[in-house]
């Protein structure tokens, strides 16, 4: 994409919103995930029809309610499991996968592993607030073991949160980015390199949580750029992954990897195959 982050005149963002208007907190940083989701797709002048929004559960899953695109809402964890199987099923389509930490990296930590690794043609964008917000303010995954504000988790968690890039880099994604929803026209370019990257792109987006995690606000002080180009070496993007602070934005790894396609079976009927068991 180039520096320009405004999209081609020809189609605009409101082309892929819908008429449902987003009931999520004031504030909360999943509204500008929209945004920067929507002026994406109209830079790269997607056709809805051939542009399909999956998600699970949770307060960032309710996004492919409010595009007006092909769209599902799945069960808990489950998110990336149906963008594998839409995506081998109707390879020629766009298929954008969304979901937070808590959807993606509990109870669909299994899925999103084995989807880094298969590496198919897929983006995923993983709204991360550190916290369960749908469901009152519980830890997750990505939650600093010390928080202790949740009622479930009075004293913390004394657990070391997962690091999305590098859970994502150690199981074999060929595209991984950092982006924050306070800067919607850096998300947007990072968007647009996600999507046109072949293969399997992880996109994890610090989304402050106004409600449960209000300390976040101050994110917006703390986010920096990373001051180098991405790089396709996995031992490289490891070092500087694990010397960061979490807030550096921008594309941390991109490799060419073989793309993950399922082996097309001749197709047959009902019929040809209750004949083979025919004595």
């Amino acid at each position: 994409m180039s520096e320009h982050s405004q999209p081609k005149a020809a189609v605009k963002p409101a082309f892929y919103k819908s008429g449902i208007k987003p009931v999520w907190c004031p504030g909360c940083g999943h509204f500008a995930v929209l945004s920067a989701l929507t002026k994406a797709l109209a830079w790269l002048e997607l056709p809805r029809e051939q542009t399909a929004l999956l998600s699970g559960i949770g307060c960032s899953s309710r996004i492919p309610a409010y595009t007006d695109l092909y769209g599902f809402h799945g069960i808990h964890g489950r998110a990336l499991a149906l963008g594998t199987g839409l995506k081998a099923a109707r390879p020629e389509l766009t298929v954008l996968v969304a979901g937070g930490d808590g959807d993606g990296l509990s109870i669909g930590g299994n899925h999103f592993i084995h989807a880094c690794r298969r590496n198919m043609d897929l983006t995923y964008i993983l709204m991360d607030n550190q916290v369960y917000g749908m469901t009152k303010g519980q830890a997750s995954p990505t939650t600093d073991p010390n928080w202790d504000h949740s009622k479930l988790t009075p004293h913390g968690t004394h657990m070391q949160p997962f690091q999305p890039a590098a859970l994502a880099l150690a199981a074999g994604a060929s595209f991984i980015a950092r982006g924050f929803s306070g800067d919607p026209a850096g998300m947007t370019r990072l968007l647009v390199e996600a999507i046109q990257h072949p293969g399997f792109s992880v996109v994890q987006v610090l989304s402050p949580c106004p409600t449960f995690r209000p300390e976040q606000k101050g994110w917006k002080h703390s986010i920096h750029a990373w001051d180098w180009e991405a790089t396709d070496d996995a031992v490289e993007a490891a070092r500087r992954i694990h010397a960061d602070d979490g807030m550096h934005t921008g594309i941390i790894f991109r490799a060419e990897r073989p793309v993950w396609q399922p082996v097309r079976c001749q197709q047959t009927t009902v019929e040809a195959i209750e004949q083979e068991f025919v004595p």
